[in-house]
Parts: structure tokens; sequence; C-alpha cells
């Protein structure tokens, strides 16, 4: 929705998200004054499947930028630069000179790869990987979509193959494709495609051999906050010649976007799926039991690189949705609080949304999703509550591993669509055993965007400020965990059953 604004300049985070693509101006306070979303085409070839239309990805992005922008200069304001933000290692495969998309985009959720890793573990090599990258072998990452992608021959002809995530094909896109497109990646999404060396921050040889993708096919990668471009006019004329100077994968975007700026300070993001992001501080700090290690920025003369540790769980608003669309068990996703607090309980239903898999701490790759417990009795409130209680043990499962790594954690800061539910914040601090802060600004992955890019052209000066420009809008503490911890074992005992 876009409002009415002051005469000011702004600063546009292009936020490509798994279900949608968004574009959000920011001011010089990092508030939120403008946006357009556009929803994404999912796509589910086969069974563990999920792919995207690149093309859509790039579209969609110039029919928000161009939204936004529109309306800024309408009202007299100026556009100063753009920030980029993208679902990670979602893989697209195209020839750069022609701008031929090869195949539709693999998306992170997709498990085709799954056999490939359980091969390679077998051989010996998740030691090697996890060393070398901080990430296991599973098919999460971009690797093994690389490597599916080359043996299926999509790029056989390509005069100028090309592996990317989204963040490179979006800068490319933007910056004029085939006809001047600069083609760069940097190290927040580079760390999650299994390619990158976690302590020299460039592609890893070693890697690039064993997962046989050719270094030529490969982004070059740059800080965090560079001057990567500048729009082609040709592709959005209303932001010709606007530098693109700051870029994030999705979930540091929101862990920059939270100000999480010192060591042990840990942000959830409840999304498509959930993310538990803590920093780790300026050194890499090795590799912990169920979690993953990786970069969360660079940000060249302003500091030395960060390091994040990370928990992923790769369904929590798709479980919402899912309960939407194929289930009609409501109208809209925000309909689900209302149904799920109706009940008391969750009367012994179980959830556990493992439609893709189980993420961290469990990495199963081969775990599917299950509801358990059910009667006579049981009614869709249920089912709903149980989903409600699923994402906040997801999260409890990484918070809790994080504790195990001996990751001093502060307050837990909360964003994303999910985070808007009170009980679910709730269930989280009590769960978690953690001051749970709510962002006033539940859009922190674009706000992380926004004002990394800024930092690079001086519209803010440091991270000190940044950090006094977040606000909260509502801090849940933890209540007495009696009932909560026996439903959190019947999770996790039906998690293994999953």
């Amino acid at each position: 929705m876009l409002g009415s604004l002051r005469q000011m300049e702004l600063i546009l985070a292009l936020d490509a998200g798994t279900t949608g693509v968004r574009t959000v101006a920011f001011d010089r306070a990092a508030q939120p004054v403008a946006s357009a979303y556009r929803e994404l085409t999912q796509f589910f070839p086969e069974p563990g499947w999920v792919e995207h239309d690149a093309a859509e990805i790039a579209d969609l992005a110039v029919a928000t930028l161009r939204e936004v922008a529109t309306h800024a200069h309408d009202h007299g304001h100026k556009v100063v630069a753009i920030g980029i933000t993208n679902q990670r290692e979602t893989t697209v495969a195209f020839d750069r000179e022609t701008g031929h998309l090869a195949h539709r985009a693999i998306v992170w959720q997709d498990r085709r790869s799954a056999p490939y890793c359980e091969q390679l573990e077998r051989g010996g090599q998740g030691g090697l990987v996890r060393a070398t990258t901080g990430l296991v072998l599973d098919s999460y990452f971009s690797a093994t979509k690389m490597k599916w992608l080359l043996e299926a021959g999509v790029l056989d002809t390509a005069t100028s193959p090309s592996l990317c995530t989204i963040d490179t094909w979006l800068l490319w896109s933007l910056s004029g494709a085939s006809d001047g497109g600069v083609y760069l990646t940097e190290p927040s999404n580079a760390s999650r495609t299994m390619l990158m060396d976690l302590d020299t921050l460039d592609w890893s040889s070693a890697m690039t051999a064993l997962f046989d993708v050719p270094p030529a096919t490969l982004a070059d990668i740059r800080p965090s906050t560079t001057n990567f471009a500048t729009v082609s006019g040709e592709v959005v004329p209303e932001l010709a010649g606007v530098p693109i100077t700051g870029v994030l994968g999705d979930q540091q975007a929101a862990l920059f976007g939270q100000a999480c700026f010192s060591p042990g300070m840990i942000k959830a993001t409840y999304g498509t799926g959930a993310f538990v992001l803590a920093n780790a501080g300026d050194s890499s700090p090795g590799v912990f039991d169920g979690l993953i290690t990786s970069v969360a920025w660079d940000l060249g003369a302003f500091g030395p690189a960060a390091y994040c540790v990370e928990g992923s769980a790769f369904v929590a608003g798709a479980g919402v949705q899912w309960l939407r669309d194929e289930l009609g068990f409501i109208e809209e996703s925000q309909d689900l609080e209302a149904l799920a607090t109706s009940v008391a309980s969750s009367e012994g239903v179980t959830f556990v949304p493992a439609f893709t898999g189980l993420g961290s701490p469990f990495w199963r790759s081969d775990a599917r999703g299950s509801i358990t417990g059910l009667s006579h009795g049981s009614k869709r409130a249920h089912v709903a509550r149980a989903l409600l209680e699923a994402l906040a043990f997801q999260v409890r499962a990484m918070t809790e591993a994080l504790g195990v790594a001996g990751i001093e954690l502060g307050e837990l800061r909360a964003d994303g669509g999910a985070a808007a539910m009170d009980t679910l914040m709730q269930l989280q601090a009590t769960n978690s055993r953690l001051v749970v802060a709510r962002s006033a600004s539940l859009e922190a992955t674009a706000r992380g965007a926004a004002t990394v890019a800024g930092l690079e052209i001086g519209v803010w000066h440091s991270l000190e400020q940044l950090g006094e420009l977040w606000k909260c809008d509502r801090r849940f503490s933890p209540e007495d965990p009696t009932f909560v911890d026996p439903d959190y074992e019947a999770w996790l005992r039906a998690c293994q059953r999953a």
C-alpha cells in the first residue's frame, strides 16, 4: 500500500522472497513510507520439487520498483539508492550473453538433489564440506542444485553459461541484462551456495571441484556494501542511473534490519520458513551440531565481515498457506490466530510441518509432514492450534541448539508476517525461555536491505546510528513452562516418527 509522503530522499529495498516480490521505500529514520507487492507463481512439477520462473521474478521486481518510484516522483521525492535482498539458495541457470533462461529456477525448498547429498555423505565428504563452508551436506544449498542442472545438460549450448543466486540474477537484470548487465554477488549469499570458503570469502577450488561446478559460471564476490551497478533506464525508466549499493540474503538482511550488530544478538524471522540467526562476531566461530555457520555481512570499508550461526526450519508461513489453500481451514492467513485460540489447547493433536524435510537441528531431508493425535473430538481449531505451537517448537529447537553450542543469547528479536500473532510470540517466549522483542517493523528483511544500501552512500554513518533507530513494538516475557514442555516433548517424538 502506498502512503502519503512528505518531501524527502528515499532508499528503496527490493525484497525478492519465496512467495512474492516487494519494494519498500524507507526514509532517513529507516521507517517504511511506501510499498508495492506482487505474488510469485509456485511450480511443483514433481513431489519434493519446487521451482520459480526467474523471468517472472525479474518482471515483478521491475513492476514493484516502478510503482513505488512513480509514487515517490509524483510527490516530489528523490530515490537515492536501492538495496536488494532475496531468497538465498534458489538457483538460476541462464546464458549471460543472450539472456536465455535454461531452466526454471530451483527453489531452496527443492529436494531433488537429496540422493546426491546422501551419496557424498556416504563417501565421507561431509566433513570437508562442513569445515570449508560451515554448511551441512543438504539439498537446501545451491551447489547440488547447480550440479543437477549441469548434469541435466540445460547449459550445454549456452555461449556464456551462468549459475547464480537470485541477488545476482536481479543485479544483472536491472543493470541491463545481456546489454551490459553486471554479474556480481556478495558473501551472505555466496556463503549459502556450499561453494564459498568461509575464511577467505572467495570461491573454494575444493568445493567447485567436488560439485563439478566450473568457476567461470559463478559471479564475482564483492562486499555487501558496494556500488554494484546503476539501474538501466531501458529496464526501469523511473530509476535510470540510481545506484544499487547494498545486497544481503534475506535472513542476514533481517539480522541487519533488527540491528543485531553485536555478538549474541539474535533474531527469528517467521516467513515462508522460520529462521533463527545469532550474530557470532567478526571471526569464523567454527561449526556446531545441528546448526550452520554463514557470513552475516561484509561491510567493506565500514568494518570487518561478521559471521552468524543459523537454524533453519523450512516451513512456517508455508504451513499457514497450506491450511488456507489446500484444506480451506481459513480464508486469510491472518485468520489462523483467531481459529487457533478458539480452543484452550490442541488436545493432543501434534503437527509436524515437514513438507520438504526437517531443517535445524534435525537435518532429515527424508522427513515428511504429519498430523497425529487426532480423535473424534478433534476440530479444525485443534489442528490450527497444533500448527501455531509447531512454529514455536521449531524455533525452540533452534534456540536450544544455540545454547548447547555455548552461544550466550540476549533477547530474541522477532519479525516476519507470523510475528504479528501475540499468541505465537508468547508461546515462543515461554518455550525458548527468552524475552521476545517484536520489531515495530515486521518487514525487517526490507529494512536491512535499505539500511545496508544507505550506509554505503552516507545516509547513515555507523552501525551505532542504525541501532538507535531500531524500535520495539512489544516485549513478551517467558511464563511458567509447565504446560508447554510436555507438548514440546510430544512434538519431538512426532518429529522422530516423521
